[in-house]
C-alpha cells in the first residue's frame, strides 16, 4: 500500500533539487502535492515531469504575501494539509569581512523568516497528528569556512524543530529536521562559477566518509519516512543523511 495515499502535501523549493526529489517520491507514494518555486518556468518544468497529483505555486517563501496565496488556494482546493515539508533555502559562501548585508537579508529572509511562516500560516490547515519536515544542513553542526551566515540560519532550523515539537504536542503534530550532506543538487553547482564547480565537488567528496555525495532522492526517501506513518513515534530530532560527514 501507499504510505501517503489521500494525503495533502506542502513543499517549498519543490522545482528543483531536493524539493522536485521529494514532490516526485511523495505524489508515487500516494500524496497530493503542492510544490511552490520563484521561477515559473522551472516550476512548470517540474510540474510537467512529475504529472498527476501535483499543483505548482509560484512563490517566494520570504514574501508573506505569497504564502498566504499558496494556503488560500490549498484551502480552497483541498481544505487541509498532512504533510509540510519546508525545504526552500539559499547559500553562499562568504567569509567573515565579506559578508554583506544583501547576503544576510536574503539568506536569513528565505531559510529562517520563510521557513518560520511557511509553517506557521499552515497552521490552521494541519490535521491532528500531522507532520512538518525541516530541511536543515549538517554545517549547523560544523565549522565548515565561509559558510557563517547559511550555518547560522540552519541552527535555527534544528532549534524550530525542537521548540515547535513542544509547541504542538497537544496537537500530535510530529516536527522533525533533516540534515543533509554535500548533495549534488543545481543549487550545489550554482553556489560557484561554472569552471570551480567540479573542484568543489571533489573537495566535498573527500570529506565524506563513503566517498561520494549524495543524490536528492536520498534525500527524498527520508523525508518520505518523516512524513509517513512509519516515523509515528518520531518527533524532534535531527535525521543525519550526510555518508558520514558529521558524524565522524
Amino acid at each position: 500500500m501507499s504510505k501517503l495515499a489521500g494525503k495533502v502535501a506542502i513543499i517549498t523549493g519543490g522545482s528543483t533539487g531536493i524539493g522536485l526529489a521529494t514532490a516526485r517520491l511523495f505524489v508515487a507514494e500516494g500524496a497530493h502535492v503542492y510544490i511552490t518555486g520563484r521561477r515559473q518556468a522551472e516550476l512548470d518544468a517540474a510540474v510537467r515531469e512529475i504529472g498527476d497529483n501535483v499543483v505548482g505555486v509560484r512563490g517566494d517563501v520570504s514574501n508573506l504575501a505569497d504564502l498566504d496565496r499558496l494556503y488560500e488556494q490549498v484551502q480552497r482546493e483541498k481544505g487541509r494539509i498532512d504533510v509540510v515539508f519546508a525545504n526552500a533555502a539559499s547559500a553562499t559562501f562568504a567569509p567573515l569581512g565579506a559578508i554583506t548585508e544583501e547576503q544576510y537579508e536574503r539568506e536569513f529572509g528565505s531559510n529562517v523568516k520563510g521557513l518560520l511562516f511557511t509553517v506557521q500560516k499552515a497552521l490552521p490547515l494541519l490535521v491532528e497528528g500531522a507532520s512538518i519536515i525541516l530541511n536543515a544542513s549538517i554545517v549547523a553542526s560544523k565549522g565548515s569556512a565561509a559558510m557563517s551566515v547559511y550555518s547560522a540560519t540552519k541552527a535555527a532550523v534544528r532549534s524550530f524543530a525542537r521548540t515547535w515539537t513542544t509547541d504542538l504536542k497537544d496537537r500530535k503534530i510530529r516536527v522533525n529536521a533533516i540534515s543533509p550532506g554535500p548533495i549534488d543538487t543545481p543549487g550545489l553547482n550554482g553556489m560557484v562559477p561554472a569552471d570551480q564547480a567540479e573542484g568543489l565537488k571533489a573537495s566535498l567528496v573527500s570529506q565524506v566518509p563513503l566517498g561520494r555525495l549524495g543524490k536528492p532522492e536520498e534525500i527524498a526517501r527520508a523525508a518520505l519516512f518523516l512524513a509517513s506513518d512509519d516515523s509515528t513515534f518520531v518527533t524532534g530530532i535531527e535525521l543525519f543523511v550526510d555518508g558520514g560527514v558529521a558524524q565522524v
